[in-house]
């Protein structure tokens, strides 16, 4: 027995059709195309490899394993990207706090400021106010002991 897994042009022409339709749905419905894959659709991908594989040649058990092997390594990689960022901001917090009553040299364009820090801001991009203006961290050349 052979099985035919060739299209013809009418299912082709709806295939293309429905396809359409649905990318226009997740337009609609506040999603937009973007040219990554993330951990929803990796699993969709497979699910639909799964559903739609050849039944006199189904895929094998290594395959699959190997597949979600990817995907939690993906998983484990995206988790440890954010705790990386998440740490990252959490330090120059810290940094910028720990500046205050500290005298600083910072560069603002092509002068230098220099005076003490009297207050702090935290967040993705901490400031240090000085001399009654606020500063980037990432501009504090230099910070002097007490």
């Amino acid at each position: 027995m052979t099985v035919n897994t060739t299209m013809s042009a009418s299912d082709i022409a709806q295939n293309q059709l429905k396809i359409d339709t649905f990318n226009k749905s997740l337009a609609v419905n506040g999603r937009t195309a973007t040219q990554e894959l993330g951990k929803d659709d990796f699993l969709s991908l497979l699910i639909t490899q799964l559903q739609n594989q050849d039944p006199s040649s189904p895929m094998e058990n290594t395959e699959f394993i190997s597949q979600m092997a990817q995907f939690s390594s993906l998983e484990q990689t995206s988790n440890m990207s954010n705790g990386f960022a998440d740490m990252k901001s959490m330090l120059a917090s810290s940094e910028a706090v720990g500046a205050i009553g500290h005298k600083v040299e910072i560069v603002s364009g092509d002068e230098i400021v220099t005076g003490t820090v009297d207050a702090a801001s935290r967040g993705d991009i901490p400031q240090v106010q000085v001399n009654g203006k606020y500063y980037n961290m990432e501009n504090v050349r230099r910070v002097y002991g007490n």
